[in-house]
């Protein structure tokens, strides 16, 4: 797993639109990336809507919002449409980054384990580098104590 201090995968991935995102087009600007593990469900859509209503503060902090999943871009495309989402949503869908993240791991659920993202989330650096790392993360009030971390950079 990866942790402050560690230098920041690199990535090359389209966003809800299609549009390629590529970490090097990122240099010398902060951003926040957290992976969720599936558009359109409870937990994710709380987190994404939370990130989505402290967008202006993010900006405020020069902090750009990406989220990854191993959805589409057409799942990002109705996800971020259906509730007015404004964080960028990337499509990891052979899931690399994911790996690369050290996300991708065994879970367990009503006693039955499977692979799936561990709700995670990154605050990277304008130098790549990440200043905070957080794994296994709870939606709910995720958004602002990472606002809070990002304040205290």
């Amino acid at each position: 797993m990866l942790k402050a201090g560690d230098t920041a995968p690199e990535f090359e991935l389209p966003d809800a639109d299609m549009n390629m995102v590529r970490s090097a087009d990122l240099s010398g600007q902060s951003y926040v990336i957290y992976f969720y593990p599936k558009d359109d469900t409870p937990g994710c859509t709380l987190e994404a809507q939370e990130f989505t209503d402290l967008m202006n503060d993010f900006q405020a902090a020069n902090t750009g919002l990406i989220g990854v999943s191993r959805d589409n871009c057409a799942s990002h495309g109705r996800f971020r449409d259906k509730y007015g989402l404004d964080v960028t949503l990337l499509a990891d869908v052979d899931g690399q980054l994911c790996e690369a993240y050290g996300v991708w791991q065994e879970k367990e659920k009503n006693g039955e384990k499977r692979l799936g993202i561990v709700r995670s989330t990154f605050v990277i650096d304008g130098g790549g580098v990440i200043r905070h790392a957080e794994y296994g993360v709870t939606p709910k009030g995720h958004a602002d104590r990472i606002l809070e971390v990002v304040r205290s950079l």
